[in-house]
């Protein structure tokens, strides 16, 4: 028995319920491989830690800054 001919034979297997499933993995599967996204999906999560010395003092300066709010800078600009 070939490897498509075993294939098939699990597919015709597969209870209605599995179908969707089935073809969403053997569409996956037919797409060609990003190297982009595959590098993404792999990569590791950023757990440096965020201080100053890190950062170039972004976190000092977000804690001094003030914010405006969208509502004062409508209040103030639209009459």
């Amino acid at each position: 028995m070939t490897t498509r001919e075993i294939l098939h034979e699990i597919v015709n297997k597969l209870p209605e319920s599995e179908l969707v499933t089935a073809i969403r993995i053997l569409t996956a599967l037919e797409r060609p491989i990003d190297p982009v996204q595959m590098a993404m999906a792999n990569a590791l999560l950023d757990d440096e830690p965020d201080d100053d010395d890190f950062d170039g003092g972004l976190t000092e300066a977000l804690a001094e800054t003030e914010f405006t709010s969208h509502d004062d800078v409508v209040h103030r600009f639209v009459k």
